[in-house]
Formats: structure tokens, sequence, C-alpha cells
């Protein structure tokens, strides 16, 4: 199971260096992903007819692409995942042409989870319709794969025209990883025929277990094969007492289907990049290492 962490998006600031050394450091203790939130604006609680959400004009979110850009610069082998872009709010080609470019300059470690999103303000703010987001992101993802694998596109779709063009360079394995978040029956059903991997956030145990299983069923349905479909966790500090992280872990571990974990840090009163480092390395040493030779063991059984 690959470990990789969520970058503090609210919590990190906004000094650069801050940023390049997390970046860093996370590489350097063997974490294999940083996984970053997206957001593009933040409403107002005090709007006329109010507003609840868990993020508001208040939160830092860096944009995913230009950060990207700019750890890829800093690391060298820890892979750079969205989690996730809300893709229907954003221009498709765009996106396309973006995640090409990350992909390229951190030499092929892009993983694009991408999503519907939940915010009405932000599809208003950037003049895409909130109410068929789910449609299009089937299209969207039809039309950025095509992107990526060909010279000259030529799309007729409901809410796309590419007139005989392409993107330029075209992303360096010709095909970028597509996971989706969600966990809504349709959204599941669409992961399984359409998306790489699938990013819940349930906790680990028994129910959980139960939606892995048949979600590995419609990806068997689809004509696909489960054993290529990936599943990212997240281990939440702030909802898991120090005690019970190691058995948090060791659940999540148990559980058939789940390839990757994620460590977030956020909300636990962690004030600067520094103390989110020291909570991942400390992490790293008293829990996630300490139990792998116990893991090696009993596969060796």
């Amino acid at each position: 199971m690959n470990i990789g962490v969520v970058f503090p998006q609210v919590e990190i600031g906004q000094d650069p260096g801050a940023i390049r050394e997390y970046a860093q450091a996370v590489e350097g203790m063997g974490y294999t992903h940083i996984l970053v939130f997206d957001h593009v604006l933040g409403a107002n609680p005090e709007r006329p007819g109010g507003w609840k959400g868990p993020y508001t004009y208040r939160h830092a979110f860096h944009e995913p692409f230009v950060l990207f850009g700019f750890l890829a610069a800093a690391t060298r082998r820890v892979e750079l995942v969205t989690g996730i872009l809300i893709l229907p709010q954003r221009q498709t080609a765009l996106v396309a042409k973006q995640a090409a470019a990350v992909d390229i300059l951190s030499s092929g470690r892009l993983r694009l989870g991408v999503g519907v999103g939940w915010n009405p303000v932000e599809f208003e703010a950037l003049g895409e319709n909130f109410k068929n987001r789910g449609k299009r992101i089937e299209e969207q993802i039809d039309v950025m794969r095509a992107l990526w694998a060909k010279d000259l596109v030529t799309v007729q779709g409901q809410w796309h025209r590419i007139p005989d063009a392409g993107i330029n360079p075209l992303p360096k394995r010709g095909v970028i990883p597509i996971w989706m978040g969600g966990e809504s029956e349709i959204v599941v059903r669409r992961a399984a025929r359409l998306a790489d991997g699938w990013m819940p956030h349930f906790r680990p145990g028994a129910e959980a277990q139960a939606v892995v299983d048949r979600l590995h069923g419609l990806v068997r349905e689809a004509g696909r094969d489960p054993a290529a479909f990936g599943i990212e966790g997240r281990l939440t500090l702030s909802q898991i007492a120090p005690e019970q992280r190691a058995a948090e872990l060791a659940a999540w571990r148990a559980m058939r289907g789940i390839t990757h974990l994620c460590i977030h840090t956020v909300g636990v009163g962690l004030k600067t990049p520094k103390e989110h480092l020291k909570a991942l390395e400390e992490l790293k040493n008293d829990v996630i290492d300490r139990a792998a030779p116990a893991v090696a063991r009993s596969s060796q059984r």
C-alpha cells in the first residue's frame, strides 16, 4: 500500500520556501505521494441567503497545477495527486493542457483525481453550469484522454467541439491516470466504468470493505479488471486519538483492494509547516515503519 500525505492547503501558509521544504521533507521521509485539495473561490458566509460549506473566502488554497509546477522542480520521486480537481467547472481542453504540462515537467508523476464538486458559487463565477456537471464530466474525461493520446483530435460532442486540433506537447506516457472522488451511487458506478481509481472518505472496517467489494463487482460488470483499479483511503489525524492510530493503519492494511492511503494532518492544532512535518515524521517512525515489519512477517506465513 502506497502511503502519502495530504498537502495542508489551509494551514501551510504562503511562504514558497516553506512549501518547498515541506515537499522535499515528505519525499525524504519516504512518503509516496502528495495529494492536494482544490478550490478556486470561497464564498462569503454573510452573503444574501447565507452560506453553508466547509470552506469560505477566508481559507487559502494554492492552485493545484501551479503548485505542481513548482513542486515538480523541487522534488524527484514523489507522486503529485489532485484529490480532487473540480473538473466540470473548468474548460476541458485547458485542463488537458495543464495536466500534460505537469506530467512532462514532473517526468510522469501526475495522478489526476477529479470530481463534480459541491460549490455552486464556484461554477457561477467560472461560467459553468452546476446542474449538469455530472453528465458533462463523463464527456470531459473522454475528451481529455483523446487529447493526451493523439496529435490531432476531432470532437463533436454534446458539450465539446474540437475541429481537428490537439495539444502539444503530449504527456510523457500518452495517458494520465484519472481517479474519481465522491460516494453517491451514480458517482461510484461512473468510477467503475470510467476511472482508474477511486478516492472515498470512509473509515476502514467491515462496512467499508463491503463498499469496496461491491465496487469491484461493478468494475467487473464493466468488463474491467479490479486488480488494476486503485482505491485511496484517508487517515485523518483529527478523527483518531494518537493511541488509536496504529490500529487505524492496521485496519486499512487489512482491507482488500486498498492500494493507497494518505495522511491528513489539518485540524489538530498544528501552527506551522514545520509542525506538520514533525507530525508526519513521528507517525512515520512510530506507527508506519514499526508496523511494516509485522505486516511483512504476516505475509510470509
